[in-house]
């Protein structure tokens, strides 16, 4: 892979990871506009990695809070998390029914789910939960009212972003603001229920490259796109979290559905 191409692709993953667009969604349709050669699964997950690092590191005073606090320390200096001393169990509890899809569905995700059509249907039908989310939401609870009833709802609707085009932060913010937690809130629980599955998903996937090896080419590509997806993402976290508290969704609504129109129209061009 050229270094350009990875460094590319490691903004993108930094700018859509924590944006509810789909990662998974410009990741896989990038090699298909630009007519490069698909980057394959593994530099996927190499990208998320970069990005885990960067809600890893934005998060690690609130980490640091929610698990001092499931063990018994008192409340620490953020006020909502020090309301909520078993979030950490929600969040376990939320990040179960994504680790059963994916092990369920491993091939499906790496093959027919990358499929453009897959990805417009799924980036227009997200953009319109999202607003119905919106609408529908009292956005009147935050981060120290969440229960165990928000974390498995949440979690489960984090399970359909293994298709591409869905959207980790786009469903699950969806989820939150169902569920009446404003705007900010339900941001900041759904990056902290991303750590769980995506460095789970990273592990699987530094596990599978030991076991069956890596071409000695593709080494710097990934480490340069670690560190430019980090990076990336920690700015979008900051922007994205400043946006939520006086602002509305719509933008990205907009967007998705935008989007969405010209994979389909560029597949269905191309048949």
């Amino acid at each position: 892979m050229p270094i350009y191409q990875a460094i590319v692709l490691a903004i993108l993953q930094g700018l859509t990871e924590f944006l509810p667009v789909s990662s998974s969604a410009h990741l896989a349709m990038a090699p298909w506009l630009f007519g490069w050669k698909d980057q394959g699964l593994e530099f996927d997950v190499a990208l998320h990695l970069g990005t885990l690092l960067s809600v890893m590191v934005y998060f690690s005073r609130d980490w640091m809070q929610i698990l001092a606090q499931a063990v018994g320390f008192g409340p620490g200096k953020d006020f909502q998390l020090s309301r909520n001393p078993r979030l950490l169990w929600y969040l376990v509890a939320g990040s179960v029914p994504v680790a059963v899809a994916g092990l369920l569905f491993k091939d499906a995700i790496e093959t027919t789910l990358r499929s453009p059509y897959v990805v417009g249907v799924m980036a227009i039908s997200m953009g319109l939960v999202m607003y119905g989310a919106e609408r529908v939401s009292r956005a009147t609870r935050d981060l120290g009212e969440v229960t165990l009833a928000d974390g498995l709802f949440i979690g489960a609707a984090q399970a359909l972003a293994i298709v591409p085009g869905t959207s980790r932060s786009g469903v699950t913010l969806a989820a939150g603001l169902f569920r009446h937690l404003d705007r900010a809130a339900a941001a900041r629980f759904s990056f902290l229920l991303s750590t769980p599955a995506v460095g789970a998903a990273a592990v699987k996937a530094l596990l599978d490259l030991r076991k069956h090896g890596m071409e000695e080419e593709m080494v710097a590509p990934m480490v340069i796109g670690i560190g430019v997806s980090a990076v990336t993402g920690l700015a979008v976290i900051a922007f994205f979290l400043r946006f939520l508290r006086t602002n509305s969704i719509l933008p990205f609504v907009i967007y998705r559905v935008a989007f969405g129109l010209v994979v389909l129209g560029l597949a269905f061009r191309e048949r």
